[in-house]
């Protein structure tokens, strides 16, 4: 069955052309069949749209007033149809990435540099926020994918891991005799402790870890940011929970020291997190495939 659509794209051509054989070259149709498509049209609203006459057809009155607006629309569409192919292409559209800080700097900034060379017409929008709140922005749509601290256990979202992170502990030049014997967790929790704040999901597993220990922590210092942890424990002011891969630069420097443990906190990971039930957009699908490529060759 030809659609209302259909009729109008037919008589769009015929209008164009004042010509049904015309018309039907450039529909790839045969000329009964565009005689026909006007004639049903016609039918449907009850007005006769073109003057048939042996030169070939014109438009009536009614039929100019019609084709102003049905012809406007078709274009529309077309446009349409080509600002998704250019989606689709990856030649325009925007990605909006939920992340923390920490992540943004030490695991984000390479794959967002790889994408932007290939696709410099995407445009970014970077929302910054702890694991929770960048699940909330998820589910309200307000950004496409997040970059987040696993574990994670919502099952409305699809979890990606993509690397494994090692939660240790650190101190600057003051501990250094201190904690260069292997410690017990029940000996690390009594030096003055430098942790991220508790709605932190980094936090809350160590905290959860240690607390099935039958170990319970009373920090000294709760800090905002990873870099923070760092610094503080570089001036000296307590042991910081950090994690090992983001902190690679003051350990090799001999700015900051790693505590030896007798048991080690199990690994986590970081991953890309996206709604189950909204299908990625192209820029995002690829953005994805670049982090999951990428991270696969560096395991």
């Amino acid at each position: 069955m030809v659609s209302r659509l259909d009729l109008y794209r037919v008589f769009c051509k015929v209008g164009k052309s004042d010509s049904f054989s015309q018309a039907a070259k450039e529909l790839y149709m045969t000329q009964p069949a565009v005689s026909q498509s006007i004639m049903q049209l016609e039918k449907e609203l009850d007005i006769r749209l073109f003057n048939r006459t042996p030169k070939g057809v014109s438009l009536t009155h009614e039929g100019s007033l019609l084709f102003e607006y049905a012809n406007s629309a078709i274009n529309l569409l077309h446009v349409g149809e080509e600002k998704i192919l250019e989606f689709q292409n990856l030649t325009a559209g925007e990605l909006k990435i939920g992340v923390g800080d920490t992540i943004s700097r030490y695991f984000l900034l390479p794959f967002l540099e790889t994408f932007h060379n290939r696709y410099h017409k995407i445009k970014f929008k970077i929302i910054n926020g702890t694991t929770s709140e960048l699940c909330s922005l998820l589910k309200s749509g307000e950004v496409d994918i997040a970059i987040c601290n696993f574990p994670l256990y919502d099952p409305a979202l699809e979890l990606r891991p993509s690397i494994d992170i090692h939660d240790i502990f650190v101190s600057g030049e003051k501990y250094k005799n201190i904690v260069s014997k292997p410690m017990k967790f029940s000996e690390v929790v009594q030096l003055p402790l430098i942790l991220l704040e508790p709605k932190s999901n980094s936090r809350k597993y160590v905290e959860d870890f240690l607390e099935s220990k039958g170990i319970k922590v009373s920090p000294e210092f709760e800090l905002g940011s990873h870099d923070l942890l760092l610094e503080f424990a570089k001036i000296n002011l307590g042991i910081a929970c950090v994690s090992k891969e983001f902190s690679k630069d003051y350990l090799n420097k001999g700015l900051l020291y790693e505590v030896q443990l007798v048991e080690e906190i199990p690994k986590r990971s970081i991953g890309v997190c996206y709604l189950k039930s909204v299908s990625l957009s192209p820029a995002a699908t690829r953005f994805v495939e670049i982090i999951e490529k990428n991270s696969l060759s560096d395991a």
